[in-house]
Parts: C-alpha cells; sequence; structure tokens
C-alpha cells in the first residue's frame, strides 16, 4: 500500500477496488510511478483531485521502496559439495542476525552438525519420558548436556565445537540409559510428583540430574535424596527459576560440582533472597496455578491422603493421562449466589477480591474424575459430611478443617483462615523435617540480589531521605522507606536495598 506501506500477499478483490494497493515488483522493475497511481485513483474517484500532500506521500514511498535494491545484501555461497557442518555454519549466522532461535536451538543446530544423529536420539528419549507424564523440550536436553560436560548453565557457545563430539556422546549414554530415569523416578517414589504438570520450574531438576550425573553409580544415599527434596520443594514456592535463569543455573551447578554439601548451600542462596516458612496470608487469593497448590497436593501424598469420594489413595503412577482433579470444596456456583445480611452477592467476578478468595487453592480438594463428577456443585456442608462418615481420617489427610461449623456458606472466609492455618503449620514442620539442613557459609553478593530484580520479598528504593528531584533533604522519602518496612514486617518480611532504582541501576548512597 503505497500510502501506508502495509506490505501483504495478492488479494484479487482488495488489488482490483483499491489503486493504493500495487505490485512490489512493478515499482522494482520500474513499471509503476506515482502518475499511474494517481489516474488510476482519479479515474476510480470521479477525476476526485488527489492533494498534494498525498501525491508527495505517494511519491517518497515510491522512492522508498525503490531503493531497496541499493542496498548491499551479504551473500554466503553454499558449495554444491559442502559437508553438513558448514551448512549449520551458515545456518548459524543467518538465524544469530536474522529470525531470534534460542541459544539452545542454535547450540544444538551444531551438535547435530557433528553429530548427524543427536536430534533424532534426544526426540526419542523424549518419547519414552513423554509416555510417563514427563515431558521434557529439546531445548532443555541442551541445557542438561551443558551442564553435566562443562559445569554451566548459560554459555551454549561451549557446545558448538566439533571437540564436544565424544564427550557428548558419552554423557548422552549415561543420560539416556541411567541418569534421566533415576531422577524421573527418584520424584515420583520420593517427592510424590507424578508428572511434568505438577512442575512449576522444570529447570530446577537440572542441578538434580547433574549431581546424579557425576556420582561414580549414578545414585544418590538416603540422607542424599532428602536434602535433594527438601531444596526442589523449596525451589518450587520461593520461584528460584523465575528469573535471571541462565545466570542461577550458573551459580547452582557450579555449587552442585565442587561443594561438599550443595543442597545445603543452594537450599542457603533461596533463603538469601527470600524467608523459607511459609505463612497463612500466603494463601490468600491464590489459586491453583500457583506452586503452594503443587506443594500442597505432594504433601497430601507424602501423608497417604485419599480421594475424598472413593476413598482410594492420591499416590499413583498416573503418567500422561493422569485423572486426580483440583474441584472446590463450596462449588462457586453456590458461592457467587450467595447473599450477604443486605441482599448484595458475594463473589461474584465484578469484585476482583471476593471473586479470587472463591477461586483461592486453599477452597480446593484433590479428588479423582469420578468422584469430582459425582460431586458435582452440592453443597458443601452436605458433602464434607458425607466425606467423614464414609471415610474418617480423609478430610484431615487433606488438611481440611473439621469444624463443622466452618462448612456452612455464611462461614466461609473463616473456614479459609482456619484451612491457611493448618496448611501453613503441617508444610513447614513436612518441610523442615525432610532432613536437617547443615549451615554451610553461602555467598550470595549484593550484585546478585539486585539482579533477581524486584518481588514479594525483595525491594528498590532509590534514596531514604534526599530527594533527588529538588537536590534537598525531605522527609517525605523517609515515610515512604517505613511504610515498606512496615509493609514487610505485616507480611513474610523482606529485603530492602536503598540506593538502587526500580530498574535496578546502582544508584548508591552519597
Amino acid at each position: 500500500n503505497v500510502e501506508t506501506l502495509t506490505l501483504e500477499y495478492y488479494k484479487k478483490n482488495q488489488k482490483e477496488s483499491d489503486p493504493l494497493w500495487v505490485d512490489i515488483t512493478d515499482i522494482f522493475q520500474g513499471n509503476l510511478n506515482v502518475f499511474d497511481i494517481l489516474e488510476k485513483f482519479e479515474a476510480k474517484n470521479d477525476s476526485a483531485e488527489v492533494s498534494k500532500d498525498m501525491q508527495k506521500l505517494i511519491y517518497n514511498n515510491i522512492t522508498s521502496i525503490d531503493r531497496i535494491k541499493d542496498r548491499e545484501f551479504i551473500e554466503q555461497i553454499i558449495p554444491a559439495k559442502a559437508n553438513i557442518k558448514e551448512a549449520i555454519d551458515i545456518f548459524y549466522i543467518v538465524n544469530a542476525s536474522g529470525v531470534n532461535l534460542t541459544d539452545a536451538e542454535l547450540a544444538l543446530a551444531q551438535i547435530s552438525g557433528y553429530w548427524s544423529k543427536a536430534r533424532e536420539e534426544f526426540k526419542e528419549k523424549l518419547e519414552e519420558l513423554k509416555a510417563r507424564g514427563w515431558v521434557f523440550s529439546l531445548d532443555f536436553i541442551v541445557f542438561i548436556l551443558l551442564a553435566v560436560t562443562h559445569q554451566q548453565g548459560s554459555k551454549m557457545s561451549k557446545l558448538h565445537s566439533a571437540d564436544n563430539k565424544e564427550n557428548i556422546q558419552k554423557a548422552w549414554k549415561i543420560l539416556k540409559d541411567r541418569v534421566l530415569d533415576y531422577t524421573c523416578n527418584l520424584l515420583q517414589s520420593q517427592a510424590y510428583v507424578d508428572h511434568r504438570d505438577e512442575i512449576n520450574s522444570v529447570y530446577a531438576l537440572i542441578p538434580i540430574i547433574t549431581y546424579v550425573y557425576q556420582k561414580p553409580d549414578h545414585k544418590l544415599s538416603e540422607e542424599e535424596i532428602n536434602k535433594v527434596i527438601k531444596w526442589f520443594y523449596y525451589s518450587q514456592v520461593r520461584f528460584r527459576y523465575i528469573s535471571q535463569l541462565p545466570q542461577k543455573l550458573d551459580k547452582d551447578i557450579g555449587i552442585v560440582s565442587k561443594s561438599e554439601n550443595p543442597f545445603d548451600e543452594l537450599l542457603n542462596l533461596i533463603e538469601a533472597e527470600r524467608p523459607l516458612e511459609i505463612k497463612p496470608s500466603e494463601f490468600v487469593g491464590r489459586n491453583i496455578a500457583h506452586p503452594l497448590f503443587s506443594l500442597m497436593r505432594w504433601y497430601f501424598k507424602s501423608k497417604g491422603a485419599v480421594c475424598l469420594g472413593t476413598g482410594l489413595k492420591l499416590q499413583q503412577n498416573m503418567g500422561e493421562k493422569y485423572s486426580l482433579e483440583r474441584d472446590h470444596i463450596f462449588a462457586y456456583a453456590r458461592l457467587k449466589n450467595s447473599r450477604d445480611e443486605n441482599d448484595e452477592v458475594y463473589y461474584d467476578m465484578d469484585d476482583r477480591f471476593d471473586y479470587s478468595l472463591a477461586q483461592e487453592l486453599t477452597n480446593r480438594a484433590i479428588l479423582t474424575l469420578d468422584a469430582n463428577r459425582a460431586k458435582s456443585d452440592m453443597n458443601a456442608h452436605a458433602f464434607l459430611t458425607s466425606v467423614k462418615k464414609k471415610y474418617p481420617n480423609a478430610l484431615s489427610l487433606q488438611c481440611i478443617p473439621e469444624n463443622e461449623e466452618l462448612w456452612k456458606i455464611e462461614n466461609y472466609k473463616e473456614f479459609l483462615q482456619k484451612r491457611r492455618e493448618i496448611l501453613a503449620e503441617e508444610l513447614n514442620y513436612y518441610l523442615n523435617n525432610i532432613s536437617i539442613t547443615t549451615d554451610v557459609k553461602t555467598e550470595i553478593s549484593l550484585e546478585e540480589l539486585i539482579q533477581s530484580g524486584e518481588h514479594g520479598f525483595i525491594e528498590f528504593k532509590s534514596t531514604m531521605r534526599w530527594n533527588v528531584r529538588e537536590a534537598k533533604v525531605d522527609k517525605k522519602m523517609e515515610e515512604i522507606i517505613i511504610k515498606t518496612i512496615s509493609a514487610f514486617s505485616n507480611a513474610q518480611g523482606g529485603k530492602l536495598l536503598i540506593g538502587v532504582a526500580d530498574s535496578g541501576e546502582i544508584l548508591g548512597l552519597q
């Protein structure tokens, strides 16, 4: 379109009805100029004159398009007898400055250049794991190879050289035949993770896989397993890999490769950024997408919890077609139709906070598919009463308050608060007692803290009492600092860094 410079594929009706749409090839070949377009435009619009500004715009646009021919484009010829590595090199150059592939995708292309069967072997193993519920990507495999062969999480270029071929093939055989299966089985049997969908950040598996890989027999002791699981749980609920993934993997893999107590150190790293203790307030408004829900489910399985409708144990290897569901204890259909003393509707979607309470993960129970269908939107009091009668221990195994007064819909918020308290107490006890953590000194620099960015437990403030804009002392600045400290104190705690801009730029305190 010579007015807007929009570029589209040929559309017959559009091109014939609008003279401003032209074939770009006609411009390149000199078969079209501004006067041709103006004639068609005036004929189409009953000899209406085109304004001078419009004429100038069309002329300038056609000229801009035609100048494309004057640009220099780099050419690289692939000889007819080129080997696959030479073709891969050119593929890499094109993608490095053209369509942006991930570093892992580019590394995989280079690996395929010097090991032609690599992609095929990786995909075969991925299909095997997928059938058991562990769905991983090719990128994930490349990260693992980088970790076990170079003890790195970021520098994918280390895999580009053909010198890697022998080491990668040897590493892959160990990973394929022993380590990947062992790690998945460990998580299923000891951490109660039945499939990939239960994991918030799959990259937490890379330090674990690296640790197993470097063991002489590729197996862990009971104590080592417990420490790995404890760290894994905290890596999920404390979002270890939510930001700065490559840098954090570098740090964590380095510790795994060198430390005598790696998972004690890794746990201390998490604690340096975020407090480990889970507070009841953390559950408020959190839905099932939050990793606290996954932790809750793993804990239920560890206790031998059962489905509230069938009495069947929740822990089972169901693979990709798992059939556990997350049902509302207080059915949303009933909550949104409940009314207060002023006859106003509760929990409507228009009230974002109340709606989040209706969807809160503490209003969820784990049921099998059949039990969920049978329950439907049954009244919570009736449902929980029948569960208590059929399966007396089922409610306590899923941390559901047994005070029947709390099962009434008018006491829904009190029910949530009580369940939050039960869950926080039991989850903290469970996590604390999985293993005894050695007090290992772990260094985390201020720079690393700042790189992780602001989140619920870290906040940046540019200044404490100096107004940067007005260049003078300003008491209002101090009030902002005090409010932040108060907010942390009333929640789960946190770290306040003064002298750092919101963007992470270090300003200092001078």
